[in-house]
């Protein structure tokens, strides 16, 4: 296909590295840098999708992770297949085979829409309420018929041909997000000389100003910004830096774990790399910069081809080079969208805008010097169309609600914009508390729980200079620096904003649908019939509705269907409430989390340090829990009876070796070991010397034996604690159990040391002729080494602790 939309001379994309790729079949040109939607969009294609449960055209809505609408299957061949990935965030590659899906037998004709026709049925809780008779239709109707029409992409039914790592990471600083905030924190925590790393979602870091072609910062151009930052970073060996990198969960202890996209971006990979790589990072201190989302408005259909948020506009324009359409129209209530129309205007687009304010508030300069035609104190009542948008219907407001004369405006594209979201997921994550500012009509990050703090967008900064002032601090003060810096940024960031919950119309709002959550087709109307039939909490709403249970989780939804659910019942926001945020952030995919776990990976064989030299002396080997231990050791002819007995006879005889490192082996340490192994045991310890052994009968609560193993107490306070093989595990969680939940006053740590120590078994009457010269610092004589006791010495000069206890079977 032509590149219809394709705008010369601008964006970041190489344009001398021409791609071809396929969508459901057609052949689609672009270039590296583009994603599959911008590809598309440049290539005219404006219907990507089909909602879930109504199958409405769908087109795309936003350029990032936040995307509802144009999910795709995406095969790379070889059983490379995975479905439901975000046409906004899938990087353009030559070969690349895209095709849309929930729908048959096509895209454009889709027998699915029947069920829009019949949106009078498929009401919020419509489940709830139908499939009730008869009873016996449940299990021979209904449900098959349900099953069938549930879900989006197809799961692929073929092996994975892909490989996963994982990978453990300690730094000092995390930083998550390179935007504005992500790149000044990254810089200032980086000349402390501390580690830092710097993970961003996007192909590229610079997130916002990727696509800001008329901001300065330090006189400097945003990109030119930019690269100068990342310089500066990838030039410090402190630094870590990591490109298509999602942080998705942040747990306890400063844990947050990371997907890495390796592969996914190249045409052929080299099979040597893995195509993700899980990050599980512990950092000292986490800086979130992740940004915010843009709302989209409330009006009836607006949901075709062709309206998606002013934001976007923006980007697909000044990143990518594609006019999203050619007469746009930019819907808002605040003044962010005028930066975006102005834009568009300079690319040589067809631009107006509908304001609801009733005055052209602060941001109004640039458009009205780019000539852009602005309808202040409008509404939109609705969009006409069918595949795609061809106009929108506004009227003037009159009075703040009522409605005046109604008129038509042709377009091709709609740029909407209700405000901001900021992306406050990971620290709530985290377990902060958030909390609401009124005058940004937007959660924020309140107090923190762990070592934490959030910059720039998604702590509800939007001034340029104020974000990078702020992420700054943030990045000095996790270093552990009072620093601060102020920022010369230009133009001033416009901030005017009203909240408006639904556009005002003259339409009966019972019938108007006005989507919210865009995927799973929930509109203004099924929030209201939520609330009205008695679901006021917003998690009651959020699970009739399915408002926010999509893929994208609500990232453009959930603030819009707060607001609107706190004008119905009259209530502040805060006091509605937030829904809870969980990982991941965005989906991760099995193989990424599991994907590494194969053959020996999956079922591990560990071996003690002695195994290598016992295959050399053909040992027959045994399955003991997860280890591979040496069994017997037969010569030629022997069968295992007479290598035994044989073994048994040199052992009584003489002196025998066995590697016993399978043992599993616990540290007991802290002033109140002695009190701890008193009440674990039912054996009595805390008479017992340093230096003495003691075997140790472990319990259940039942009182039946639950393992068995010597003891040897090396000091006051310190015990080496030895279990059956199969038994360290579970010994060790049973202790860590009853030290966090029954005697948390006990001042005792627990250190599994089963990999630390090798244990060596000496047995027969001979062991202390073979050992003596050997050791030093130990006395081996009877008399200065009685049985049942521990000694610390050196063998050969490795640190060494010397048990004689019984051991010989």
């Amino acid at each position: 296909m032509a590149e219809t939309h394709r705008l010369p001379a601008i964006g970041r994309i190489d344009r001398t590295r021409p791609l071809s790729f396929t969508f459901n079949g057609r052949h689609i040109q672009g270039y590296a840098g583009d994603t599959v939607a911008s590809a598309l969009l440049a290539n005219g294609i404006r219907l990507m999708g089909r909602s879930f449960k109504y199958h409405r055209p769908r087109g795309v809505l936003s350029h990032g992770t936040d995307e509802p609408n144009a999910l795709m299957k995406v095969d790379r061949g070889r059983g490379r297949a995975d479905p439901n990935n975000r046409a906004t965030v899938i990087d353009a590659v030559g070969g690349l085979k895209v095709s849309s899906q929930n729908h048959w037998p096509s895209l454009e004709h889709d027998v699915g829409q029947v069920n829009d026709l019949l949106s009078p049925v498929f009401v919020a809780g419509f489940y709830y309420k139908t499939f009730m008779w008869p009873r016996s239709f449940w299990d021979k109707l209904y449900e098959p018929t349900i099953r069938a029409a549930a879900g989006l992409g197809i799961a692929p039914d073929t092996p994975d041909a892909d490989r996963y790592v994982h990978r453990n990471a300690h730094c000092d600083v995390l930083v998550v997000g390179a935007g504005p905030a992500g790149l000044a924190a990254a810089i200032a925590a980086a000349e402390s000389g501390k580690r830092v790393m710097l993970c961003d979602e996007q192909a590229e870091m610079g997130g916002s100003l990727l696509h800001d072609l008329t901001s300065t910062i330090e006189g400097k151009e945003a990109s030119a910004f930019v690269a100068e930052a990342l310089a500066t970073l990838a030039g410090r060996p402190n630094v870590t830096l990591l490109p298509r990198t999602t942080a998705f969960g942040y747990y306890n202890h400063n844990h947050v774990v990371l997907t890495e996209r390796v592969t996914d971006h190249l045409a052929r990979p080299d099979p040597k790399l893995p195509r993700e790589r899980l990050w599980q990072v512990r950092a000292g201190e986490v800086v979130i910069a992740t940004g915010s989302h843009e709302r989209p408005l409330a009006f009836a259909d607006n949901d075709r081809p062709g309206i998606m948020l002013a934001e976007s506009v923006r980007a697909y324009v000044n990143r990518y080079g594609v006019a999203p359409g050619r007469r746009i129209v930019f819907a808002t209530n605040g003044a962010s969208a005028y930066r975006a129309a102005a834009d568009a205007k300079a690319a040589g687009l067809d631009v107006t805008i509908v304001d609801t304010r009733p005055d052209r508030l602060i941001g109004t300069e640039r458009a009205l010097a780019e000539g852009i035609a602005i309808l202040a104190g409008h509404t939109v009542i609705g969009s006409t169309g069918g595949k795609a948008v061809t106009g929108l219907i506004v009227a003037p407001v009159l009075n703040g609600k009522d409605v005046g004369t109604r008129r038509s405006l042709a377009c091709d594209c709609v740029g909407m914009s209700g405000g901001w979201t900021p992306a406050v997921h990971l620290f709530s994550q985290s377990r902060g508390k958030l909390f609401f500012r009124t005058e940004i009509d937007a959660f924020v990050p309140g107090s923190s729980a762990q070592r934490e703090r959030s910059a720039g967008a998604c702590n509800g900064t939007y001034d340029l200079a104020a974000i990078l002032a702020e992420g700054w601090s943030a990045g000095a003060s996790a270093a552990g620096m009072a620093a601060t810096r102020a920022f010369a940024a230009s133009p001033p960031t416009p901030t005017g904003f009203v909240p408006v919950r639904v556009l005002p119309s003259d339409a009966d709002p019972h019938k108007v649908r006005a989507f919210l959550d865009f995927q799973n087709d929930v509109t203004a109307k099924d929030i209201r019939l939520a609330v009205r039939e008695g679901f006021e909490s917003v998690e009651h709403v959020k699970r009739y509705t399915t408002n926010g249970m999509a893929t994208d989780q609500g990232k453009t939804s959930n603030m819009p269907a707060l607001g609107l659910i706190s004008e119905i019942l009259d209530k502040p926001v805060p006091q509605v409430g937030t829904t809870t945020f969980r990982p991941p952030y965005t989906p991760v995919t099995f193989g990424a989390i599991i994907g590494s776990a194969r053959g020996e990976l999956f079922d591990p064989i560990r071996t003690a340090p002695l195994h290598d030299w016992a295959k050399a002396q053909g040992a027959a080997f045994e399955n003991v829990a997860l280890w591979r231990r040496a069994w017997y050791f037969p010569k030629p002819g022997e069968d295992i009876h007479q290598a035994v007995n044989r073994e048994c006879r040199a052992v009584r005889a003489g002196v025998g070796i066995f590697d016993a490192s399978t043992l599993g082996k616990i540290e007991v340490v802290g002033p109140d070991a002695a009190e701890f192994m008193n009440r674990i045991y039912p054996n009595a310890w805390l008479k017992l010397e340093p230096g003495k052994c003691r075997y140790g009968l472990m319990l259940k609560e039942d009182g039946f034996i639950f393992d068995d193993g010597v003891v040897a107490r090396m000091s006051a306070d310190r015990f080496h604690v030895t279990t059956t093989t199969g038994g360290a595990p579970r010994v060790m969680a049973h202790m860590e159990d009853y030290l966090q939940t029954e005697w948390p006053d006990l001042n005792v740590f627990l250190t599994s040391t089963t990999e630390e120590w090798a244990v060596i078994a000496l047995q027969g009457p001979r062991a202390r002729d073979v050992l003596a010269p050997f050791v030093t610092g130990i006395d081996l004589s009877p008399e200065a080494f009685p049985h049942m006791s521990v000694r610390e010495g050196k063998i050969l000069g490795v640190p060494t602790r010397l048990m004689r206890v019984s051991f010989t079977g």
